[in-house]
């Protein structure tokens, strides 16, 4: 069977570690502070982006890689010795990273390249990665890779919760008098994946009852279900990952250990810091 070789894009926020454990090469989003361009996963991290958002008061603008970085990435895949790729990209709702690919694949048209819109993010994107991983070291074909992807993609949830709203106001996607009276009332937005973007599912009084949904939701979208993974997912908030993590273990009664992912820069500048959540496969 022919050697395949899977790459993502760094809105996967798949850790370093997994991603190295499954030969996975992540393409970098940019963040640009005015003339300055950062890598995600290179020169930023959530924490930096953050401290320089504080600083500067305002927000980066992000962009998709370019074509010529997914054409280096295909190179880099095919020297090393990979017969094909299989190539998932964040949701093409949100960016222009598939689109990306896609031109860049369209440079080599003599390579076996299969360009994959996950029509996902985060680490439920991630998840899809990690399913097509597994399943290319397997040593299947890309048909099984693409049933496999397919499949997992009809088996996640995604949850999470904002517990401030003060950089989507920042980002202009609420006003700064509607961002401050919710402040004041303390509403907690809780988000969910849908259609290939996050989207505000309700809103809540006050963090505790937002993290009490998040539970609710979980026991929600499991019942009746297997759970096979979970990650769970952050901007800067690792402590209320684990806290959160301690409450789902004990409602869904789990034992699995979890992914702790940053959300990382691409995604976490539209989202704000302390965001806290989870992605859960299901079988």
């Amino acid at each position: 069977m022919p050697k395949i070789a899977i790459i993502t894009d760094t809105d996967s926020s798949l850790p370093l570690d997994i991603a190295e454990q499954y030969d996975i090469y992540q393409v970098p989003i940019t963040v640009h502070f005015g003339e300055e361009c950062y890598i995600s996963g290179e020169t930023i991290d959530d924490l930096k982006l953050f401290s320089l958002i504080d600083e500067r008061k305002k927000l980066p603008t992000t962009a998709a890689p370019s074509p010529d970085a997914f054409l280096k990435a295909f190179t880099r895949a095919f020297n090393q010795g990979f017969d094909e790729i299989v190539c998932i990209c964040v949701s093409s709702k949100i960016s222009a990273t598939y689109q990306a690919a896609l031109s860049a694949a369209e440079l080599i048209p003599e390579k076996p390249i299969t360009i994959i819109d996950s029509l996902n993010l985060c680490m439920a994107q991630g998840f899809m990665v990690l399913e097509a991983a597994k399943t290319a070291k397997q040593g299947l074909g890309i048909d099984l890779i693409k049933k496999a992807v397919d499949d997992i993609s009809g088996r996640i949830h995604v949850y999470a919760a904002l517990p401030t709203l003060k950089y989507l106001a920042m980002g202009g996607r609420m006003s700064k008098l509607s961002a401050g009276l919710a402040e004041t009332l303390d509403i907690k937005p809780v988000l969910t994946s849908n259609e290939g973007k996050l989207e505000l599912l309700e809103k809540v009084r006050t963090m505790r009852k937002a993290e009490n949904r998040l539970l609710e939701l979980a026991e929600e979208c499991t019942k009746g279900k297997q759970i096979e993974s979970i990650a769970m997912i952050h901007v800067n908030n690792l402590p209320g990952a684990e806290a959160l993590f301690k409450k789902l273990h004990i409602s869904l009664n789990l034992d699995l250990q979890p992914i702790y992912a940053d959300f990382t820069p691409g995604l976490s500048v539209h989202a704000g810091s302390g965001v806290t959540g989870f992605v859960i496969v299901t079988k």
